[in-house]
């Protein structure tokens, strides 16, 4: 019976995890809608640059932020400016249009600080809380077969106590500090951020959205990614759905 409410409470909670996916149009004659490994994929090609964009994961969470891999290449013979400034992106609502977040390195960079900031205070508070369990654990009590009570300390096991407290906080600190500098290490390495392209140099990374609003009839969000490189102007067409539909 334990393991069939186990089994019950899972598949709850799995099923309460709405997931979606993307879709690309292409819109002009100098773009293609493909599949690269496995998942939906566009190429829009301009006069001096080429951009490929693709989902990051394969199913995205509904009402997270959509993540996409953007990868640029400078089919110039001159160096060409790409910056995050000018990345403009639109949900379509009907015949309406209205601006999404584009989240920087800057912003994921402060999100993360300030969860390390939380997480230092967490782990203080733990590390505090197993520090005065510890100073206290020398203390006993006893009671005699006359009826006898009183209380004795054993320096000890206060000793020992304060011995594992100490290693084991040493531990939950190590682990905060390691955690976040992984973090930030991770979004260095894959956030896509300004850079200059060199003749026939290729440049990409992560680009994160602000998740878009549901639309008021159906469950298919719409919206334009606009990816400026150097004087080329590319309008990628997104679709965003249910996983099911």
């Amino acid at each position: 019976m334990r393991t069939l409410g186990v089994a019950v409470l899972c598949t709850a909670l799995t099923g309460c995890v709405t997931t979606e996916t993307v879709q690309f149009r292409a819109s002009n004659p100098n773009q293609q809608a493909l599949i690269r490994d496995g998942q939906p994929a566009l190429v829009s090609k301009q006069k001096t640059s080429l951009v490929l964009v693709r989902p990051a994961s394969r199913q995205l969470q509904a009402g997270g932020r959509p993540v996409f891999v953007v990868n640029i290449n400078n089919l110039s013979k001159a160096p060409v400016e790409f910056r995050m400034s000018q990345i403009e992106v639109n949900q379509i609502v009907g015949e309406n249009e209205f601006a999404m977040t584009v989240v920087t390195y800057e912003m994921l960079a402060q999100e993360e600080k300030n969860r390390q900031v939380a997480a230092a205070i967490l782990t203080g508070l733990a590390a505090g809380a197993n520090a005065y369990g510890a100073s206290r654990a020398g203390y006993g009590s006893y009671t005699t077969p006359g009826g006898r009570t009183g209380t004795f300390y054993s320096p000890t096991a206060a000793a020992i106590a304060q011995n594992n407290a100490a290693v084991q906080n040493e531990v939950m600190i190590s682990n905060t500090i390691e955690t976040g500098q992984r973090n930030m290490a991770q979004l260095e390495q894959t956030v896509i951020k300004d850079n200059t392209l060199m003749p026939g140099e290729w440049y990409g990374g992560a680009l994160h959205l602000s998740p878009p609003t549901n639309p008021p009839s159906g469950n298919q969000k719409s919206y334009k990614i606009i990816i400026s490189v150097g004087a080329d102007r590319h309008v990628i067409d997104v679709a965003q759905a249910s996983a099911g539909s």
